[in-house]
């Protein structure tokens, strides 16, 4: 997640850490937490570039470019 997020073009100079906040080997689920520093309230800048969809995208695209 690191690597993702840090070369993001969208994302890579907000990201700061990701951290595994717990792990199921029983249903291969993952609970993680994302670290963004983000600028000063700009208009739409949470609603639209911090938009959990969008963080999310940017993970399955990564994924998808990787097939």
């Amino acid at each position: 997640l690191t690597e993702v997020y840090s070369s993001s073009p969208a994302l890579g100079r907000y990201f700061r850490s990701a951290q595994v906040i717990s792990f199921s080997n029983e249903s291969s689920s993952v609970i993680y937490q994302l670290v963004f520093s983000v600028p000063p309230s700009t208009e739409g800048f949470m609603e639209n570039t911090m938009n959990p969809d969008f963080i999310r995208n940017i993970l399955r695209q990564n994924i998808y470019d990787e097939d």
